[in-house]
């Protein structure tokens, strides 16, 4: 698999009252998306970015970063040929991406990616 892109996901209770931290003070003050209960922000100069996640609307846990790959099916069925728990099967989500969360060796939950165009 080939990572495009790495994300970290911050867990907050609520993201209206987390958000001034990042945009104001961290200065990640461009909104590329939000959905109620995940936002990412960035910054318009350097690009560092990150999202802020109250919980994932679909999936039965969260992941700490979202990695990004041009190559999702692949990654997918890797995921699988190496026995890495799958926490979410591979899915196309309403909003438009097509997704999985894998559970790495250490526990960690990361949501493999691939933005549709």
């Amino acid at each position: 698999m080939r990572a495009n892109r790495i994300t970290a996901n911050l867990r907050v209770a609520d993201i209206g009252e987390a958000k001034s931290f990042y945009t104001d003070f961290l200065g990640l003050s461009t909104e590329e998306f939000t959905m109620g209960w995940v936002a990412r922000y960035t910054s318009p100069e350097t690009g560092a970015h990150l999202q802020l996640v109250t919980r994932d609307a679909t999936a039965p846990e969260d992941a700490v970063v979202s990695v990004h790959t041009d190559d999702v099916e692949t990654a997918y069925a890797q995921a699988q040929e190496l026995g890495f728990d799958i926490v979410r099967p591979l899915t196309t989500e309403a909003w438009g991406v097509r997704r999985f969360l894998v559970r790495a060796p250490d526990g960690n939950v990361v949501n493999i990616v691939k933005h549709h165009p």
